[in-house]
């Protein structure tokens, strides 16, 4: 094991993970964590190992157990980062939103956008469910939490019918989820702008045909 990485790295815990104290330790552990979720994503959780991970980040093997303890540690955590970056970059596209149509549209872009640079997001979340049942769950609930705050302020105001905030915030995130899914993961394209408008009408209007009432 590296000295030179030891010292780079912090005794402060994050979870089962330790936080670099230096930019060069962070940057080593931001260069593992992007490895992990290239390897990861591509060959899987299962058929991967430090070994792989090491040498896509190209450092050696030791240096992986100054930040990581094992395999597992490394995989909560990219899952943890990916659930951040997500919702961070939702929320910064929801600002200055004006209603809550266009803040539904906002995060359906934005959803997509992340999601078309982290494609093996899907196939990571996928896998946690075997790997870490509990993290799995967590992934989900805490993209649910801020949406259900959103969905509730609607509903007050009378943008929205007044329903079970939790059970459409998971209706939402799931349309959101496979239409991703559909596009950007199995064809490798944008989600076509007619996508996203025919998503929010149905999302605004409803599947009844009132016209044909």
């Amino acid at each position: 094991m590296a000295h030179t990485a030891e010292n780079e790295a912090a005794g402060k815990k994050a979870g089962s993970t330790f936080q670099a104290k230096t930019v060069k330790g962070e940057a080593t552990r931001q260069k593992l964590l992007s490895a992990a979720e290239e390897v990861i994503g591509s060959k899987g959780y299962f058929r991967t190992s430090v070994v792989d991970i090491t040498l896509k980040a190209g450092v050696a093997q030791g240096t992986f157990y100054v930040y990581f303890p094992g395999k597992q540690d490394i995989f909560e955590q990219l899952v943890r980062d990916l659930s951040h970056n997500l919702r961070r970059e939702v929320s910064q596209a929801l600002a200055g939103a004006k209603g809550r149509r266009e803040a539904e549209e906002k995060g359906l872009a934005a959803f997509f956008s992340y999601v078309k640079k982290h494609r093996n997001l899907y196939r990571i979340v996928q896998e946690a469910e075997f790997v870490d049942e509990e993290l799995y769950k967590w992934y989900y609930r805490r993209l649910a939490k801020g949406y259900v705050h959103g969905l509730q302020a609607a509903m007050e105001t009378g943008e929205f019918r007044s329903l079970d905030a939790e059970t459409v915030a998971y209706a939402l995130m799931g349309i959101a989820d496979a239409l991703g899914m559909r596009w950007i993961l199995w064809e490798e394209k944008d989600v076509p702008k007619s996508v996203i408008n025919d998503a929010m009408t149905m999302i605004m209007e409803g599947l009844s045909d009132r016209e044909g009432r």
